[in-house]
């Protein structure tokens, strides 16, 4: 049984009806030179929600969202919830194939695209009509769809338990899987947020998509406390920082890779960005070299979540608090249970310090969890683990141990972990040795097929600028600094690696694509 819900639950559109009727004037959102205010805004998620309801979509229903980062995004994505629907924002990158499956499986009785989608050519289901968020196909436009302005919806009382969203994560390993995230999940996400700022006076600079739980974790706070959120529909680095000396945010969040394009400007220390308090990053590695240069370089605090998409416990580490700990993701959240469990479920003992005994997989329970997979009854028991009370964790698949003093170390995920020989071995450790190597920039390690060892690992390298050290030296160099069974086999040199569009590196299109040889 999940924890228990707060008695003070509020939706995100009856909270933003609220700032509709307080200070209807002040700025919601940016993007570009559009503006829109919360008066505005309030109209216009009416409108989409009036909209939804006149073509019969019923409280629980969903509607998919797959389009660039924009104004009329969000308003749909508000009317939607308005309305009590759910909506599932797929990610762009995908294929049409991909994009068609996904809506099946959300059920989206409607779906929301722009002119990039449109020219993808999927095939949507017969039952999801699009509706083209940019008025670029003036037969299905957003403007023609909408009801006239002053439409209202037939309220609808918001359940905490309800679906707010439908959040389709593959990770980095395969098949989409539909995540249902609650209003009552949000809800403690926008609780929490009030802990670092977020307010009326706060403005969000969005460099991550819309489609992401990332971005989503940072936007859904912003408007739930009032504040602005600046979109950003491409990240790039240079016109990031053009748009935070513009708008002089007081918050972002980032992914490491963005921080890591930031930092590498030559003109990143002649920026203004005086007026930043808070930094957030997570959704990939974040390295403890470079924590400690945008902490050195970039005025605000800078605060990095360890979690999941599906939820579960959460880790937040407050570097600028703690710099002797930037190599760990931080200590569990208030109100989240982390903790860590061997390969047969048991849990892993720690000391009354904190430290645990040894690596374990790290399980976490808290008010902020997934409901489940969608449709998957097999793939959401599969992700659970429960306690010696019954009580609900989900699981991570991350391999990590806690330090004397309670702060998490990550290893690896358990499924990247490489077995060679019978001997475990973590590919962060070895990604940790090449980035200690001047010629490199980045660097990932992946395990492929062995006769000799039944798995070996080999590293891609992106080489640094200036450098010109060959594979076979760059391989040489890092076996002598690691132990006999954490040798190498082979190094690659790679121009990029392969990226989700949050940054995280696609090892599973490293493992498939790899073959022997240079």
């Amino acid at each position: 049984m999940d924890l228990p819900l707060t008695d003070s639950f509020r939706d995100l559109p009856a909270l933003v009806a609220a700032h509709a009727r307080d200070r209807g004037a002040a700025t919601a959102l940016i993007c570009g030179d559009e503006r829109l205010d919360w008066r505005a805004l309030d109209a216009l998620a009416d409108r989409v929600a009036a909209s939804l309801q006149r073509d019969g979509l019923q409280p629980r229903a969903a509607i998919a969202l797959c389009a660039a980062s924009s104004i009329a995004y969000v308003a749909v994505f508000l009317g939607a919830l308005r309305a009590g629907v759910a909506v599932a924002p797929l990610a762009p990158g995908s294929t049409a194939a991909q994009l068609a499956g996904m809506a099946r499986d959300a059920d989206a009785q409607r779906v929301f695209i722009d002119a990039g989608i449109a020219a993808m050519a999927v095939a949507w289901p017969e039952t999801a009509p699009a509706v083209h968020l940019d008025d670029s196909d003036a037969d299905s436009a957003l403007s023609a769809w909408l009801l006239p302005p002053g439409a209202r919806p037939a309220p609808v009382a918001l359940e905490p338990a309800w679906p707010f969203n439908i959040i389709y994560s593959s990770g980095t390993t395969g098949t989409p899987k539909g995540i249902v995230q609650s209003h009552a999940m949000r809800w403690a996400h926008v609780q929490r947020a009030a802990t670092w700022g977020y307010a009326a006076d706060a403005v969000t600079l969005i460099a991550t998509p819309l489609y992401s739980n990332t971005t989503l974790v940072s936007v859904i706070p912003t408007l739930a406390h009032g504040g602005c959120a600046v979109l950003m529909p491409k990240f790039e680095a240079g016109a990031y920082l053009d748009l935070a000396e513009r708008h002089r945010p007081t918050h972002t969040m980032l992914v490491p890779v963005q921080y890591q394009r930031l930092m590498a400007r030559p003109d990143f220390d002649r920026r203004d960005l005086s007026s930043f308090r808070f930094k957030f990053s997570t959704s990939a590695p974040f390295h403890a070299a470079l924590k400690a240069d945008v902490l050195a370089r970039w005025p605000g605090a800078l605060i990095e979540f360890y979690g999941m998409t599906e939820g579960g416990g959460t880790c937040i580490l407050h570097a600028h608090l703690h710099p002797t700990k930037l190599h760990t993701v931080g200590q569990p959240a208030e109100g989240h249970e982390i903790r860590l469990i061997d390969e047969a479920g048991r849990e892993v003992p720690r000391t009354p310090g904190g430290a645990s005994a040894g690596s374990g997989e790290v399980v976490g329970r808290s008010p902020a969890m997934m409901t489940g997979y969608h449709k998957q009854p097999e793939q959401t028991a599969a992700a659970e683990w429960h306690d010696a009370e019954g009580r609900r964790f989900i699981r991570t698949g991350d391999v990590g141990r806690f330090d004397d003093e309670g702060f998490l170390i990550l290893h690896d995920r358990r499924k990247d972990m490489i077995i060679s020989g019978g001997f475990n071995i973590y590919p962060s450790d070895l990604e940790a040795v090449l980035r200690r190597h001047p010629g490199v920039a980045e660097a990932a390690v992946v395990g492929v097929p062995s006769a000799e060892w039944g798995e070996t690992p080999v590293a891609f390298v992106v080489p640094a600028a200036g450098h010109a050290d060959t594979a076979q030296a760059l391989r040489e160099w890092v076996n002598a600094q690691v132990g006999k069974t954490q040798r190498l086999s082979a190094l690659r040199l790679v121009a990029e690696l392969p990226r989700s569009p949050i940054g995280k590196v696609l090892k599973r299109e490293l493992r498939e694509g790899w073959t022997d040889g240079p």
